[in-house]
């Protein structure tokens, strides 16, 4: 029977749009379907956004180093509304260039809430149509646990849209989203807290980066309390609001921020029509070819929960659609040594293994590391440290791991991911000749593992 669509994506976030437009590059009849904003958390309440706020609390620091060097800037003052509407009017920006990139690879889109009524059938907009496959690229969506007063905080989202920068914030999770964000209100000069119900945040990353990026945190101020959560939020006669920890402390604050995990978004998209299985996190269950239960449904990304990352969605969204459409070109994304950056202030950057899986893995390994103030704070007062490590395998020398805290760190990395990924050794490391004066040269300078 012919269908209105070879393939009918639900979501322009990067993985759907990545799909879409290659699928039809290759000759397929695309539809993508949009209820939100063109180009997904990532272009609109993820890492650009992000980013840019990352940039203007940096600022705080580069006004305070200048006297070093002989600048006297005078008395900085910050204006919250500038920023939010300077990156409001960036991102309709890239709002624009993603209809671009879709309707100019001939994609027809439809701006509305896409709803599956079978397992080749979508409406939207109250129309209906057909399609040879669905893709599912919808997404996750901030969790803000319920407890009593949970309307009273604001997630990820809300947050690049406040009215006015709070004075005091309560930032609560342990993960990556909630280290930036505690980054970029306490860099902004609110006052600002971050609570996490476990002993150290940054699970799953390389011990020694979690221990030194907390030191470098509390060296400026920022009130790190681990161990503590919210029981709950009440809102108090001066509009403040009060939260009351499980440990019976009370805290006043002007904002509750959660960081505390992002569900798939899955709400009224029809799943129950089909023979779709979702995981026991509630993600939606596919194969090594993001193929569902269901034979013409497939999904990619963030709604899949295997690595939340916007990379990651455009590599899957290019396996998918290089699969379907021009199968001699297909390759399977390799999720293994996959670099990736938490832009706190400092920054972190990491690829490959920690120190710990590769113990847990099995590895005998020689470790190197080293931490030095970097040269430009040798002028001023400022006293943090930057982290390098590398992780080796004494076994064949190869580098399994590289992480690093400290300025332009994703920068740096970067570079370094495709030594990692080329199966690099440490010789080969020892042999490259560094650049001279700077502080990635120290990843190839590093010539005594530790306890050695």
């Amino acid at each position: 029977m012919p269908y209105d669509f070879d393939l009918f994506v639900i979501g322009a976030g990067s993985g759907g749009v990545r799909a879409a437009r290659f699928a039809a590059g290759f000759g397929a009849r695309v539809a993508v379907a949009e209820s939100r904003y063109l180009g997904g958390t990532c272009v609109n309440v993820g890492c650009v956004p992000k980013k840019l706020l990352v940039y203007g609390a940096h600022f705080a620091d580069d006004f305070e180093q200048a006297a070093g060097f002989g600048w006297n800037p005078g008395e900085p003052a910050f204006d919250w509304p500038t920023l939010i509407a300077n990156k409001n009017r960036e991102i309709q920006r890239l709002n624009g260039i993603y209809r671009n990139l879709l309707v100019n690879s001939g994609v027809t889109l439809l701006e509305g809430h896409a709803r599956i009524l079978g397992p080749q059938r979508v409406e939207v907009n109250g129309r209906q149509y057909s399609a040879e496959r669905i893709l599912i690229a919808t997404g996750g969506w901030p969790h803000i646990p319920d407890i009593p007063g949970k309307e009273l905080a604001i997630g990820s989202n809300e947050a690049f849209f406040l009215p006015q920068l709070p004075r005091r914030v309560l930032v609560v999770g342990g993960g990556y989203i909630a280290v930036e964000f505690a980054s970029i209100f306490h860099g902004l000069g609110a006052q600002t807290s971050l609570l996490y119900r476990r002993e150290l945040f940054l699970r799953g990353f390389d011990g020694a980066v979690r221990r030194h990026l907390k030191e470098e945190l509390e060296k400026k101020g920022l009130d790190l309390q681990f161990n503590s959560d919210i029981e709950r939020i009440e809102r108090q006669a001066d509009g403040s609001l009060l939260a009351t920890l499980c440990d019976g402390r009370r805290l006043e604050t002007d904002c509750v921020f959660y960081a505390t995990g992002r569900r798939p978004m899955l709400d009224d998209l029809g799943l129950e029509n089909t023979g779709v299985e979702l995981d026991d996190s509630g993600f939606i269950r596919v194969d090594e070819q993001y193929q569902t239960a269901e034979p013409s449904i497939l999904a990619l990304g963030d709604v899949i929960g295997r690595v939340q990352l916007t990379p990651v969605a455009l590599a899957e969204g290019m396996a998918v659609a290089r699969r379907l459409y021009r199968p001699e070109e297909y390759r399977p994304v390799d999720y293994r040594n996959i670099p990736t950056a938490v832009f706190s202030l400092p920054n972190i950057a990491t690829v490959g293994l920690t120190e710990e899986q590769a113990r847990a893995e099995g590895y005998e390994v020689r470790v190197f590391e080293s931490r030095f103030r970097a040269m430009k704070l040798t002028l001023t007062d400022c006293q943090e440290r930057t982290l390098m490590k590398l992780v080796v395998d004494a076994a064949t020398d190869r580098v399994l791991g590289c992480h690093m805290v400290g300025p332009e760190a994703g920068e740096i990395v970067q570079g370094l991911a495709v030594a990692i990924k080329a199966g690099a050794t440490k010789r080969v490391f020892d042999e490259t000749l560094g650049i001279h004066p700077t502080a990635a040269e120290e990843f190839v300078t590093l010539r005594t593992p530790l306890g050695a």
